[in-house]
């Protein structure tokens, strides 16, 4: 399992903080790699495609002390019992900031769809979900709200209000420039945020790399695990 690398000055005892790529259903080496390490918290970058509660399919790794995070990916929007089965357990890291071992943690879940923003092609249909929610058919409308193939969709209000925050680690599902699919819209949030590490999935490749602005790209393959433990971000 490779290794990353951490803040320096992080105590020797700080608690393990270790990457999932998306499982797509496949927990087995996710869980393998729990078992092998000092408990700490577990971060899933998406996709996670859970066949049944999340508790339930983590609940080796809970119970030896895990804590698991977790963002969503658009595989986890496809079907209501995905959706629940992720949803229902309370650690999404989505639209939010979590110290975690003296690290700072923002969430950025979902994909980009041409109906609400495609980033490469201009200006976003619609900053807001309000706003979208407002042009929709009746029959559109699922739960009361968004459909639910649109609950992982990026907005820019989504970016507007991360870039108001601060974080030393952007966990997004969506990859910046660094990939040839990704965004340099996550380039530019990161930078905002003050990200010094992105880590992301939904392209399933294992790779490093760092952008023209100095931040450096961790992209993960399917249920490939990468652990955040020692050295300097």
């Amino acid at each position: 399992m490779p290794e990353g690398r951490i803040s320096e000055g992080r105590p020797p005892d700080a608690p393990t903080i270790l990457f999932a790529g998306d499982p797509h259903g496949n927990f087995t080496p996710i869980l393998r790699a729990c078992a092998d390490l000092r408990p700490g918290t577990l971060i899933v970058v998406g996709d996670l495609a859970c066949p049944a509660p999340l508790a339930h399919v983590f609940a080796p790794a809970i119970e030896a002390g895990w804590s698991v995070r977790w963002i969503l990916g658009n595989h986890d929007t496809e079907t209501e019992t995905a959706f629940d089965h992720l949803t229902g357990h309370d650690g999404d890291l989505g639209h939010r900031v979590e110290t975690i071992g003296g690290l700072r943690f923002a969430g950025l879940p979902g994909v980009f769809r041409p109906r609400v923003w495609e980033p490469r092609d201009g200006p976003a249909a619609f900053r807001t979900r309000a706003a979208f929610q407002a042009a929709l058919r009746p029959n559109e409308t699922w739960r009361g709200g968004l459909p639910l193939w649109h609950r992982d969709t990026l907005f820019p209000e989504d970016f507007d209000r991360l870039a108001a925050m601060r974080c030393d680690v952007l966990v997004s599902h969506e990859a910046p420039s660094s990939h040839p699919h990704g965004h340099g819209v996550i380039d530019d949030l990161a930078a905002a945020c003050g990200a010094r590490l992105i880590v992301h999935g939904h392209h399933h490749q294992s790779y490093d790399a760092t952008l023209p602005n100095g931040i450096r790209v961790r992209g993960l393959g399917l249920a490939e695990t990468w652990c955040l433990e020692v050295g300097g971000l």
